[in-house]
């Protein structure tokens, strides 16, 4: 006997993707149940190579269900995640509103899979923010071996990042541009087409803004709470794939040579650094792909134990979905649940 598995939010970009790659990985679900608010009901999505109708999900009985990937928001996920666990589904979150949580296990699987072992409590399992998921993936192999005292990112974000809103604001400001008719901005603070905006959720008293202190915390919370992290979070006109420029401070030496080494051996990660034209791994091509990539690793030499390096990732995969369907897998493969239905 398989699984059950919700997905709450099935219609959004993240929900979708959340559907493709748990057939794609062949996940063992018996039963796939889109969920979405009632203005999405009976609106069709695709499961392999199933078509599925979207049922509501606020008054959908979860007592036979075993796991909900949650993709449908932080207010709804506040309402509807605590009464989800209390039927004894455990629900997969994909928002903010629970990282924060002491009860709540904040999940990579490459960075701190023992940590998933905590979900009982309240039956809630947080996945990380985007930029967070690719960053640690790439910085935890390192910080094993040579310790992290401090991280200088700078992330450069897609526009699918703030939705299917984001990429349709990019795709339509692009157009008037070539077409010469009038630029309109909702979804962004400023255009998004052919510029920049440094300012990624809202701002807080102490000048960053809110996706940049999720970066700290989650870092913190995941991988050490002693190591140093600074964040500067910016949006660009790129339709799929985060890429961050990072900088590290080891308490360790740790060569360019041998960070290579470790990282080309490390789960999730994919080496891609020659120093010649085109040796680097852009988001463009990282768009459908699993890996967090890295390139254009060299050291520092204006700090002791110094390393820079470019990181990129699909955000709506590893940055959302795939981290989501992994820590599902983590729960099948420790044995921490078991389908509903043989229980019976």
């Amino acid at each position: 006997m398989g699984f059950k598995i919700a997905v709450a939010g099935a219609t959004g970009n993240v929900g979708r993707e959340m559907l493709n790659i748990l057939e794609e990985r062949g996940f063992p679900a018996d039963e796939v149940v889109p969920l979405a608010s009632r203005r999405s009901l009976g609106t069709e999505v695709s499961y392999g190579d199933k078509t599925l109708k979207v049922k509501a999900l606020d008054n959908h009985d979860f007592s036979d269900t075993d796991i909900c990937l949650m993709s449908a928001g932080g207010s709804v996920s506040k309402e509807f995640s605590p009464k989800i666990g209390r039927q004894g589904c455990v629900v997969i979150d994909n928002s903010s509103a629970w990282r924060y949580d002491q009860d709540v296990p904040l999940v990579v699987p490459e960075v701190n899979p023992d940590a998933v072992e905590g979900f009982s409590k309240k039956n809630i399992i947080a996945n990380p923010n985007c930029s967070t998921a690719q960053l640690v993936v790439a910085l935890k192999p390192l910080h094993d071996v040579a310790r992290i005292k401090r991280v200088v990112v700078s992330t450069y974000q897609s526009v699918s990042g703030a939705g299917k809103e984001g990429m349709d604001e990019l795709f339509e400001q692009t157009r008037a541009v070539f077409v010469a008719d009038p630029i309109s901005t909702n979804k962004f603070t400023k255009r998004i087409a052919f510029n920049c905006i440094p300012h990624i959720d809202v701002f807080m008293e102490d000048g960053y803004t809110k996706e940049e202190w999720k970066m700290v915390a989650e870092t913190k919370k995941m991988l050490d709470p002693k190591i140093k992290l600074t964040a500067t979070c910016v949006r660009v006109p790129v339709f799929i794939g985060h890429s961050e420029a990072v900088n590290l401070e080891f308490e360790k030496p740790l060569s360019a040579d041998k960070a290579r080494e470790i990282l080309r051996e490390a789960p999730g990660c994919l080496v891609v650094d020659k120093h010649e034209d085109g040796g680097y791994v852009t988001p463009y091509e990282s768009a459908g792909e699993d890996a967090t990539y890295i390139s254009r690793i060299r050291e520092d030499p204006t700090v002791d134990n110094g390393l820079a390096l470019w990181v990129v990732s699909d955000n709506l995969r590893k940055g959302a979905a795939l981290n989501a369907v992994q820590i599902a897998e983590l729960l099948v493969a420790r044995g921490l649940i078991s389908p509903k239905k043989q229980a019976a």
